[in-house]
């Protein structure tokens, strides 16, 4: 993975071009109203347990969650992990993967709630540079978020393939 043209984003960790490779995935899919992400995002973690243990995958880094096309009163995602090879479909896991190519990324500092307006703000750079963003993003949840934790110690990396 290379990175070029890093930039300063106001409230986040800078900006850039990465070249990633494709990933491998084991993921839960849904379309979900907004209002029920958090029960989603629970449900599919312990599936995703599960069935990871059971087909003995190795977990190649953080979890993440993949948004097809616009959110809206729901949401088309994936929830999962990059993995050491194909699940097989069990307990509504499923094989997915993460695209390569071009990936414009910045990091969100802080807690969920933020993450809209670092979305806008990386979408923002992108077409500042004449660049143009995919359809589909994705969120590398870097801390492990803890009911016990300070919201303002999450970090959440943000990846926008680019496309042209």
């Amino acid at each position: 993975m290379s990175g070029h043209g890093s930039d300063e984003v106001s409230g986040v960790a800078g900006a850039e071009v990465v070249t990633l490779e494709p990933v491998v995935t084991a993921v839960v899919r849904g379309v979900v109203p907004v209002a029920g992400l958090r029960d989603f995002f629970d449900a599919s973690f312990g599936a995703l347990a599960r069935v990871i243990e059971a087909q003995r995958l190795t977990v190649l880094g953080p979890a993440f969650a993949l948004y097809h096309g616009a959110p809206g009163e729901s949401v088309d995602l994936e929830v999962g992990f990059a993995t050491d090879s194909v699940v097989r479909p069990e307990d509504g896991v499923v094989a997915g993967s993460l695209p390569g190519g071009r990936v414009a990324r910045l990091t969100h500092r802080g807690g969920f709630d933020g993450l809209g307006s670092s979305w806008e703000r990386l979408h923002s750079w992108v077409r500042e540079r004449g660049l143009s963003a995919g359809a589909d993003r994705w969120e590398v949840y870097v801390t492990r978020p803890a009911p016990d934790m300070d919201p303002s110690e999450l970090r959440t990396e943000l990846n926008w393939p680019l496309v042209g």
